[in-house]
């Protein structure tokens, strides 16, 4: 995002695009002019329908909002002496709105002394007016995890809930409404050159097709909507409270507001898969709202080297491990219990459908444990022996250093140890799980028990290692750099 923000404004500082583009007859196209000069006197209509294409300029409760003669540009009149008005009033539903049905606001500026309805001939003109559409009401999606204890059957879901999901399925659109909304006219008269609009600026700036000026730059922005203030749309409701607010926006400000808002590139994935989600955006935008701006820039530039010391401790960890040569005071066993660790947390996180990015993630950390294999034992495939008569059989033997040294008597024997203390562990935990917590199938118990264990005692895994370096009174074998970064990304 900040690299898009650089984009721009250094797109910006470079001065007036060149005239690059060409019209049908070859020749350049000339910089375009706002078709609303500096302090134009202008009149704002807003009409709320349920229509995405508006005609119904003679139906007086369409009308929501009307305000005369407010000066393009002017950014010291209104209340706060800050060029805003404000409007607050209650929007009348119908039927097809409380059941799920969509909701648009029109927004219309006129030159004074016009009307945005193209049939009043006398009234109307193209030039000296502008318009521009939006869908207010918001579909949000409802996830329903349909558990249940698998001894009893019950579950303490909310009925109504159950009966919902019974219904509609275990995904659930519905309407929701935020009682906000802010209309911005961006203060601008760029010569802007058609074609040449960079993007994502290039979505909101409208040309004229037969004058080739382009209109004042309109913009919808809720972007301090917070996804907490909205509220579902039923049969209950009869009327919606709506504020309106109406703001000039300077070109910079509305630069940073056009890239956050727009979509990201990797979203041919989905947004199931890829976007932030709205709860994580709305996290961010409460950390700018309500943190103090130096704690703020700390927990940043802590973010940031947290990330160097993570990526150093990535690589020193795959460095440690391909040049090993010897594994004279290392667990194996660890090893493979850290294979065992990873596939669990990947399937936990496929169960329970999680952001895309983290399961990429985890998928990239069970291959390099699955690498570790091969460099901590011989790892060959038989080709005689056959699994299934099919596939060639993949065989594990230690390697010569660790049979040799003692490391592998006090791994086992850490091991035998171990297991006295763990799998009592994992019994009681799994026969907990199993009686108090709800789960959506047997598969699920088994790996959210599997994972709860892991992190509640996965800590004790950490004991091999330390009986081997207490027996060899040495530690001097461990892999040091990647340790002090993982212990400075905890401090």
């Amino acid at each position: 995002r900040i690299f898009i923000i650089w984009a721009i404004s250094s797109w910006f500082r470079r001065g007036p695009a060149p005239q690059e583009q060409s019209s049908a007859g070859g020749t350049p196209r000339a910089p375009s002019r706002n078709l609303f000069p500096k302090d134009t006197l202008m009149d704002l209509y807003v009409y709320i329908s349920e229509h995405e294409h508006f005609t119904d300029f003679n139906v007086s409760s369409a009308l929501f909002w009307q305000k005369r003669d407010l000066v393009y540009g002017d950014w010291t009149s209104g209340e706060n002496a800050d060029g805003c008005y404000e409007h607050y009033g209650e929007v009348d539903i119908s039927q097809s709105v409380q059941q799920n049905g969509s909701i648009y606001i029109h927004v219309y500026f006129t030159k004074s002394g016009f009307h945005p309805d193209p049939r009043q001939k006398n009234l109307y003109r193209r030039l000296a007016t502008v318009h521009t559409s939006r869908m207010i009401n918001k579909y949000k999606r409802r996830r329903f995890q349909k558990t249940k204890n698998l001894l009893t059957g019950e579950t303490e879901a909310d009925p109504e809930m159950i009966k919902r999901a019974e219904d509609y399925g275990p995904v659930e659109v519905i309407s929701h409404w935020h009682p906000n909304l802010t209309i911005n006219m961006v203060d601008d008269h760029t010569p802007w050159v058609k074609g040449s609009v960079p993007p994502p600026l290039d979505q909101y700036v409208k040309f004229d097709a037969i004058s080739g000026d382009y209109y004042p730059i309109l913009y919808f922005n809720d972007y301090w909507n917070l996804q907490k203030d909205y509220f579902p749309i039923n049969e209950t409701l009869q009327r919606l409270p709506f504020r309106l607010s109406f703001c000039p926006l300077s070109l910079w400000r509305w630069q940073l507001y056009a890239a956050q808002s727009t979509k990201s590139p990797w979203n041919f994935l989905g947004e199931d898969l890829y976007e932030q989600s709205d709860e994580e955006q709305d996290s961010v935008k409460v950390a700018l709202l309500e943190t103090n701006p130096y704690l703020l820039a700390l927990t940043i530039v802590v973010s940031i080297v947290h990330s160097i010391f993570e990526f150093l401790a990535f690589k020193n960890d795959i460095q440690f491990w391909n040049s090993r040569q010897s594994l004279e005071g290392l667990s194996v066993r660890s090893v493979f219990f850290g294979v065992f660790q990873s596939l669990v947390v990947l399937l936990y996180i496929l169960d329970n459908e999680t952001n895309f990015v983290v399961q990429v993630s985890v998928f990239i950390g069970l291959l390099i444990d699955l690498w570790k294999i091969t460099k901590v034992m011989d790892v060959r495939l038989d080709r005689e022996n056959k699994v299934a008569g099919v596939f060639p059989r993949v065989t594990f033997k230690d390697k010569s250093t660790y049979i040799e040294s003692s490391t592998k008597v006090y791994d086992d024997m850490a091991f035998r140890y171990l297991s006295w203390i763990l799998f009592p562990l994992l019994g009681c935990y799994a026969v907990y799980s199993l009686l108090y917590l709800e789960h959506k199938g047997w598969y699920s118990w088994v790996l959210s028990m599997l994972y709860g264990f892991l992190l509640t005692f996965g800590f004790i895994t950490m004991t091999p290692q330390l009986f081997i370096n207490y027996k060899l009174k040495s530690v001097a074998h461990l892999p040091w750099r990647m340790l002090t970064y993982k212990a400075l990304n905890t401090f």
